[in-house]
C-alpha cells in the first residue's frame, strides 16, 4: 500500500490536479487518494500553501487608481481569466520545478564528481599498495634464493634468551630481510621493536611482534655497515629507542 502512495506521490497529478490541468480520468483518481489517504491530503494541503506562498512572494502592488477598473474586467472576463490564471501558474509551478530539478541534478553531479575524484584515489592508493607488495614479494624470493645471500643467525641476550632470528644479507643486490622465528613473553605493556642504524641516522622499523614466524620476512634498510636493533619498547613503542633495552644486534 506504501509502494503505491508513494508512487501516486512521486507523479505529477496532485501538481496537475491543484493547477486544473487534469482530465477527467486524473481527476477522480486524484479525488478518490484525497478522500482514502492521509498522506496524499497531507501533502495536497503543503503543495497548496507552498503555491499561496509563491503566488503572495511575486505579487506586484497595484496602483490604487487601477483596483476599480481591474476588479470591473476581471468580473467581465471572469471565465478568461481563470483560464489565464491557470496556465499562468502552471508555468509559474513549472519554473518552480525545472529551477528545483536543476539545482538538484547539479549537485547530484557535483557529488557524483566529488565521489569519482575519490574512488579514483582510492584506486590509485590501492594500485601503489598492491605494486609494493609486489616488489617486496619479488625482493624476498630473490634474497631467499640467490647463492650470493648471506645468512646471519640472530640470538638475545640474557634479556631476551629465547629470542631467535634469521637475517638474509645479499650486498650484490643490496637487499637485506630478517625472519624473526621466536620471541620471548612479555608484560602486556611491553612491545619488541625493530630498529635500523643507516649512515648515522636512526630508522625506526615499528613493532616486530605481528612479525614473529617461519614465513613472514621484515625489510631492512640496505646500506655499508648499517646495523639493526631489537628492543624492548612500551606497548605501542617508542619513537627513539631505549638503548638500555637493547636485546639484539644484528650488524651487516
Amino acid at each position: 500500500m506504501k509502494d503505491k502512495i508513494k508512487i501516486f506521490l512521486d507523479s505529477d497529478l496532485l501538481e496537475k490536479y491543484l493547477l486544473g490541468t487534469t482530465d477527467d480520468q486524473e481527476t477522480l483518481q486524484v479525488e478518490r487518494y484525497l478522500a482514502l489517504y492521509p498522506e496524499v491530503r497531507e501533502t495536497y494541503n503543503e503543495l497548496q500553501d507552498n503555491l499561496e506562498t509563491f503566488v503572495k512572494l511575486h505579487a506586484i502592488k497595484t496602483p490604487e487608481g487601477l483596483k476599480n477598473k481591474i476588479l470591473a474586467r476581471i468580473k467581465s472576463e471572469n471565465a478568461s481569466r481563470r483560464k489565464f490564471f491557470r496556465y499562468a501558474m502552471a508555468a509559474s509551478f513549472a519554473a518552480v520545478m525545472f529551477a528545483g530539478a536543476s539545482y538538484f541534478l547539479w549537485n547530484q553531479n557535483q557529488s557524483l564528481q566529488e565521489e569519482n575524484v575519490i574512488v579514483n584515489n582510492k584506486i590509485e592508493l590501492l594500485k601503489e599498495d598492491m605494486r609494493l607488495e609486489l616488489e617486496d614479494v619479488r625482493n624476498q624470493f630473490i634474497v631467499l634464493n640467490n647463492p650470493q645471500t648471506k645468512r646471519y643467525n640472530v640470538k638475545g641476550n640474557k634479556n631476551a634468551k629465547e629470542l631467535k632470528a634469521v637475517a638474509y644479507i645479499n650486498p650484490v643486490k643490496k637487499l637485506s630481510y630478517i625472519n624473526v622465528k621466536n620471541l620471548p613473553h612479555l608484560p602486556e605493556d611491553q612491545s619488541f621493536q625493530m630498529w635500523a642504524e643507516v649512515n648515522g641516522e636512526m630508522i625506526n622499523l615499528g613493532i616486530i611482534d605481528e612479525f614473529v614466524g617461519k614465513e613472514k620476512l621484515l625489510a631492512l634498510p640496505y646500506a655499508e655497515k648499517a646495523v639493526s636493533y631489537i628492543t624492548i619498547e612500551r606497548k605501542g613503542g617508542n619513537p627513539t629507542p631505549t638503548v638500555d633495552n637493547v636485546v639484539a644486534k644484528i650488524d651487516y
